[in-house]
């Protein structure tokens, strides 16, 4: 009889120390999976690069309905502040559509001819003009599109005309409201 009371209490010792285990294991799971959350490049459609969320939307809009609904979602026309940035953003179009489709992004200077500014009111300071670009052509290009002639590079561009766009988000997109 005290055979079979310690057989017992020693399967009751393991089966606990088991579903200790199995709880602690979990616990570490969901504590890694939160921490994941925070490091994935992208969530819900949305990349990020540097700390801010970037979407490619393929649609064709003109510049001010491309910022316009960027703003209904709670993001501006991307701003671009370094040559990697400017290369993940590249990226970002290409593996959407194949190849370096013309986009646009929130560079203008509707306001002022050569005063150029970004649409989320970041410092414009890292530029990719390709040669000869800006030109305000026939005085009516204003607005930035990026992937622009062989280069890839930027050329201003008439507003009224229609691109797919990027849009920038400067918190998690899923954070929204």
């Amino acid at each position: 009889m005290k055979i079979l009371a310690v057989c017992v209490l020693g399967c009751a010792v393991v089966v606990l120390v088991g579903a200790a285990a199995v709880e602690e294991e979990k616990a570490q799971n969901d504590q890694t999976e939160r921490s994941n959350l925070d490091k994935r490049t992208v969530v819900h459609g949305w990349t990020q690069i540097n700390g801010r969320y970037f979407r490619f939307f393929p649609t064709p809009r003109t510049w001010a309905q491309a910022e316009k609904y960027c703003q209904s979602i709670g993001a501006n026309l991307a701003s671009v502040h370094s040559a990697q940035e400017h290369k993940s953003l590249q990226k970002l179009i290409s593996q959407a559509t194949g190849y370096n489709k013309e986009a646009w992004i929130g560079g203008s200077d509707a306001e002022e001819r050569g005063a150029w500014f970004w649409s989320d009111g970041s410092s414009f300071q890292y530029t990719y003009w390709c040669g000869g670009e800006p030109n305000n052509s026939q005085g009516v290009q204003h607005c930035l599109q990026m992937n622009q002639g062989a280069s890839n590079c930027w050329g201003d561009f008439e507003c009224y005309g229609y691109r797919a766009s990027i849009c920038e988000m400067k918190r998690r997109p899923w954070l929204r409201g």
